[in-house]
């Protein structure tokens, strides 16, 4: 749960990103909603039709300047593009643009924080060539007959 204080830094950070767009396109944009509430490996997600932005609790408080830094101009870069360009590329050019140009922010398309807290059960697989770990949500598919193959041998990947 994060405090008071954290989740005013995270919304005054956002603002702040926001009149860079608006000053930089010299039009205005629709302010999002922001939950705390994101779940699993990732540091925050956009929510483009909903106008949503949601962040990582656990990971930004292991993680307070580099959310401040980088996470949130990310996030608020999709929904800038999204109101700016339309439905395009999520890492395309558009928003590598925004990131750049107008958040003077390198264009990062994931993280490279540490996800041992927030990684939860793994299950382990194996394919022609090597051991994978999947999560609880993709071992379900599995056991729901869905096939994951190994990018690398193409190989099916099987339980051990």
């Amino acid at each position: 749960m994060l405090s008071y204080q954290d989740k005013k830094a995270l919304e005054v950070k956002g603002e702040d990103c926001f009149l860079l767009a608006e000053c930089f396109f010299d039009r205005p944009f629709q302010r999002p909603a922001y939950l705390f509430n994101q779940r699993g490996k990732s540091a925050g997600t956009a929510h483009l039709q909903r106008n949503i932005i949601k962040f990582n609790p656990i990971l930004y408080a292991q993680n307070r300047e580099t959310f401040i830094e980088q996470v949130v101009a990310h996030e608020v870069a999709h929904l800038i593009v999204y109101q700016q360009y339309g439905k395009v590329r999520p890492h395309g050019k558009e928003w590598q643009y925004v990131m750049q140009a107008v958040f003077n922010c390198p264009a990062l398309t994931t993280h490279a924080l540490d996800i041992k807290d927030v990684i939860g059960r793994q299950f382990a697989y194996q394919c022609d060539c090597t051991r994978h770990l999947l999560s609880i949500r993709r071992h379900n598919k599995i056991l729901k007959g869905a096939k994951y193959l190994c990018k690398k041998c193409t190989g099916e990947l099987k339980i051990i």
